[in-house]
């Protein structure tokens, strides 16, 4: 049963990332990769809300674990990285790790105080 529902997660979390990453990099005329970007923190405030929340093994295997697990991606951001810096972009290449960092810890942590803070 938890593999149906990490895979049912999955199954909408994947799609929407792969959405959402085409939706905001059309916008921006950049070599940065906003949408990578956008859904690894979109991704990392709704892991921080749910790990504050009382959630039950089901729940977790569904929105942690196959929701989130598929809409963001650590993958994309490495080769991303990797890219950027083998084309010369280091200063964007070393951006995308800082922000990334900074911003998906604190998504985590803000995530994580707003569902306190309603419980």
């Amino acid at each position: 049963m938890t593999v149906l529902l990490v895979a049912l997660g999955a199954a909408v979390g994947a799609p929407l990332r792969y959405l959402t990453d085409r939706a905001v990099q059309a916008r921006h005329d950049s070599v940065f990769p906003w949408g990578t970007f956008t859904v690894n923190v979109c991704g990392s405030l709704v892991l921080g809300f749910l790990t504050a929340l009382p959630t039950s093994p089901a729940a977790t295997a569904l929105l942690g674990t196959g929701f989130c697990g598929a809409l963001t991606t650590y993958s994309t951001f490495s080769y991303e990285t990797l890219r950027l810096a083998q084309q010369g972009a280091r200063f964007y290449a070393l951006a995308n790790v800082i922000a990334s960092l900074v911003a998906g810890l604190g998504a985590a942590a803000i995530g994580l105080l707003l569902a306190q803070a309603i419980k």
